[in-house]
């Protein structure tokens, strides 16, 4: 029996799912580390598992190899290697080393030829090897003593191929691979097989005539006319594709196996490396402790400011000062205010609460316009509004420039800002209170101290926000837009919407009846009583008792998703009732409970908070309590706004609605003639959509098609593919692709803008709106086709989407700014996504009709009109 056990890397394969699998990645220095990361959790798990006697990476040399010769365009269709990436494969050679492992690269020669040629050796010295690999080429190569360890879902999971399992899930034996590959080619290599011969066909035939020389010397005896035509018409290109796709087996090295004997790596030498790429999480499984960088910023010295000596501070109220305002709770309208933080001239001081309400000359600074710097200027606003003062006066939010320079972040608290901006860290707030302190009646000088980091490190991180957003050109876009619309949705926040409770109380008793009776029904339709909202439960009584067809199953038992029930719609009548149940069990403990808990105590009003600084696209969103997704398309969750009403009596609500905006926006962006002349015709968009990509006139537009145009405009905006339209229409994918392309072949400037925008998105690396804002798009050249193609989607829509989103921005910063001007008493109360909605004295009724839609109409100026509807009634409802 031979006792070695030799392990032979794909270098290239290995890098390159690791660079796609995990999130790039860098250390200290700027280095792009996730691919070298990747490579080595995949190298440890083969050393602490696998434990090779022998052990080689092998590597593409990078240069022309002899199969180019043979067929130019072999990986001809292949995007260029990222530069992220390619930076990295020496810092991989070099951990290697470091881990005392050979590598070698051959010119001329593939990676794969060089394991080719190695695995015959082992076969003919009978050595146990272990190809790791993401490349199923390599299934050619495996043997009586050479297995496949193929790295699969990024390099997370290895599926391990012999003979025997690649017979049993292809039917063949290893060396039929390159027959397979023949026959149907690669698309990932540009090998072009036979013209509609996919796996299943070749396998088919491989199955009848063994090999694909027989298959092309039997093509007489092949079923399928079209199959028959094309195997003759490109059998020499199934000739070359089998011969590109066959490894080479005899590269010119001299490489013994015996010299590639492993016998391990130095703990201290690895500790080392990992050290340089900051792979601190690895360190104990080579043995090493992690020596970390400690980023922390180090104690601040600071001074309480109190009653007794405030005097000594009048100097630091002054400009370029950099404030923070320490909260207690995480809900701004409930939140205890504690105290602030205030930094000039490397100079800090922590002012409590109780002392800022009686020092008066720091309220008037707060008040003063005075170029101070904050993190969150909305939250501070709101904050210090429900304690009677005010801020004015703010130069820079660092959390808004954040933001503006990469929307796509998760997080844009404190924390995780300065750390980005000043690459310094400090505690968060559990960390240094604890879960549940409270902190008014903690030490100041506990509450001092980690204040005084924070408004340390909003200094920090000044400068370098401030660059960043004039490197980008979008100095414009935060201070004429995002800096105004911080304190005009504070506004909005802190006057919260008139809620009447009795209403809302009473539409929840409704609902429990009505719940109720649906209950009753349901356990009659089934025959018996059960818990409608336990999943399992309810599998049991549809798929078990009932005998309905399962659609889909879970490790506990059957899914009963909603995608599931749709597709049960009309095997029983129970399904309704369910999805009935469903929906106003949502409505009633969403919307009905959750409001009502919401109803702040002191105003009896809603206030929600507006995230300035969440979606990518710009758009803003709504949560404590959410009030931008109360439902609509159910009568019940419509009539949820019957509960919204004006603050008096003599008001009404006023609703003004932007008319198909990102249509619009489509319209002036692409510049396609005939959707521009559309919109200056006032004509109904999806009618005249219709008109055109039917060919009929207005008069013969049936709703069906009006239908079908209307999810056409739309989803053109979002990229939408001939399935996802199928889908949305429940029609073919070829019909849906045909709708698809006469609407392309009307609007042809649509179709060239969505063209254009993705090579300008591939090229700049981002995408922008029409006031600037940028979006980065860094997975536009990924090499996966589903993350690639998601991307290029996102690039379409994010310019029509944002603009709309910069656009009522805009308005709702023009109508505050109105509103002052012309001293109204109305108040603008929510925005919900292209909607804004006021509550209006009916003195001023007519004044704010028109007010509002000019405000809104005039934001911008585009090559169509835009168009507000404009609506009023005594309850939010009333308006529609």
């Amino acid at each position: 029996m031979n006792n070695k056990k030799f392990i032979i890397l794909d270098g290239n394969s290995i890098a390159y799912r690791a660079f796609y699998a995990l999130p790039l990645l860098n250390n200290a220095s700027g280095l792009h580390t996730n691919a070298v990361y990747g490579f080595t959790t995949m190298l440890l798990k083969i050393l602490e598992e696998q434990k090779p006697t022998h052990l080689l990476v092998a590597f593409d040399a990078g240069k022309v190899v002899f199969r180019h010769e043979d067929y130019q365009d072999y990986k001809a269709g292949r995007a260029r290697t990222p530069g992220e990436l390619s930076e990295q494969f020496p810092y991989i050679r070099e951990l290697l080393d470091h881990f005392k492992i050979k590598h070698i690269e051959q010119e001329g020669y593939e990676a794969d030829d060089i394991i080719g040629t190695l695995t015959l050796q082992a076969d003919q010295e009978a050595i146990p090897t272990v190809i790791v690999t993401g490349d199923k080429d390599m299934l050619q190569l495996v043997s009586e003593y050479v297995q496949v360890a193929l790295i699969r879902r990024g390099i997370s999971e290895v599926e391990w191929y012999t003979p025997a399992t690649i017979k049993e899930e292809y039917g063949l034996a290893p060396n039929q691979i390159i027959d397979l590959k023949g026959l149907m080619g690669d698309t990932s290599d540009n090998i072009p097989g036979v013209p509609g011969v996919g796996e299943k066909t070749a396998l088919k035939l491989l199955h009848q005539f063994d090999s694909m020389e027989r298959v092309l010397d039997s093509i007489d005896e092949v079923s399928g006319k079209r199959l028959k035509e094309n195997l003759e018409k490109y059998r020499d290109d199934a000739v070359m594709s089998k011969e590109l796709a066959t490894i080479h087996r005899s590269v010119p090295i001299e490489l013994p196996i015996d010299s590639l004997l492993y016998t391990g790596y130095e703990s201290e030498e690895v500790g080392k490396i990992f050290e340089k790429f900051e792979f601190n999480s690895l360190m104990e499984r080579v043995g090493q402790e992690a020596t970390v960088e400690d980023k922390s910023l180090a104690e601040v010295d600071f001074t309480i400011v109190t009653e007794e000596n405030w005097d000594d501070f009048e100097t630091m109220l002054c400009d370029d000062c950099c404030l923070y305002v320490e909260l207690d709770g995480t809900n701004v309208h409930r939140a205890e205010l504690i105290g602030f933080g205030l930094e000039h001239d490397e100079k800090v001081v922590y002012i409590p609460y109780q002392t800022a309400k009686q020092w008066t000359g720091f309220q008037e600074w707060l008040q003063a316009d005075n170029g101070k710097v904050v993190h969150d200027l909305k939250q501070a606003k709101v904050a210090l509004a429900w304690h009677d003062l005010r801020i004015e006066g703010v130069a820079l939010d660092i959390m808004l420039a954040s933001y503006l320079i990469n929307p796509s972040e998760s997080k844009f608290d404190l924390q995780e800002v300065v750390k980005r901006a000043s690459g310094q860290t400090i505690l968060s707030d559990e960390e240094v209170y604890g879960k549940k302190a409270v902190k008014n009646k903690l030490d100041a000088e506990q509450v001092g101290a980690h204040v005084a980091k924070k408004v340390t490190l909003i200094r920090k991180s000044q400068q370098a926000l401030s660059e960043q957003l004039q490197e980008a050109d979008m100095s414009a876009l935060f201070h004429d837009l995002e800096m105004p619309l911080a304190s005009v949705l504070a506004e909005m926040e802190y006057t919260g919407i008139n809620v009447d409770l009795q209403q809302l109380k009473g539409m929840g008793q409704q609902l429990e009846g009505q719940l109720s009776d649906l209950t009753n029904e349901i356990h009659q339709q089934a025959g018996q009583q059960f818990n409608i909202n336990s999943p399992k439960q309810l599998g049991e009584i549809l798929f078990d008792k009932l005998g309905l067809p399962v659609i889909k199953k879970t490790k506990t038992g059957y899914s009963t998703n909603a995608d599931v029930l749709d597709k049960l719609q009309g095997q029983h009548e129970i399904i309704p009732q369910i999805l009935h149940y469903r929906q106003l069990g949502k409505l009633y403990s969403t919307y009905i409970e959750g409001l009502i808990k919401e109803i702040h105590p002191q105003t009896g009003r809603l206030h929600t908070s507006y995230n300035q600084a969440t979606t990518a696209t710009g758009r803003l969103s709504s949560v404590e309590p959410n009030l931008q997704n109360i439902p609509i398309r159910l009568e019940e969750g419509r009539r949820i706004r019957q509960s919204f009403v004006p603050s008096e009596d003599s008001w009404v609500i006023l609703s003004a609605d932007y008319s198909q905006i990102e249509l619009r926006v489509l319209a002036h962006i692409a510049g396609d003639e005939n959707l521009v002349e559309a919109f200056l015709q006032g004509a109904d968009i999806h009618t005249k959509t219709a008109m055109n990509v039917f060919g009929v006139l207005a008069d013969d537009v049936t709703s069906d098609m009006r239908r079908q145009a209307k999810a056409v405009n739309f989803g053109i905006i979002y990229g939408i593919s001939d399935y996802g339209l199928s889908q949305n229409l429940n029609i073919t994918r070829k019909e849906a692709a045909s709708f698809i392309e006469r609407y392309f072949d009307v609007f042809q400037g649509v179709q060239e803008y969505m063209k254009d925008i993705v090579e300008k998105a591939k090229q700049d690396g981002y995408v922008t709106t029409l006031l600037n804002r940028r979006r980065y798009l860094p997975e536009i050249t990924h090499r996966n086709f589903n993350i690639r193609s998601f991307a290029e989607r996102t690039a379409m829509n994010t310019p029509i989407q944002g603009s709309a989103a910069d656009i009522i921005k805009l308005a709702m910063v023009n109508m505050s700014r109105a509103l002052t001007e012309k001293k109204l008493r109305s108040r603008m109360l929510l925005q919900v996504h292209d909607e804004l909605v006021f509550e209006v004295p009916k003195e001023e009724l007519e004044q704010m009709k028109q007010l509002v839609a000019e405000t809104m109409e005039q934001a911008i100026t585009l090559r169509v009109p835009l168009k507000v509807e404009v609506s009023w009634g005594d309850t939010w409802y009333d308006t529609k």
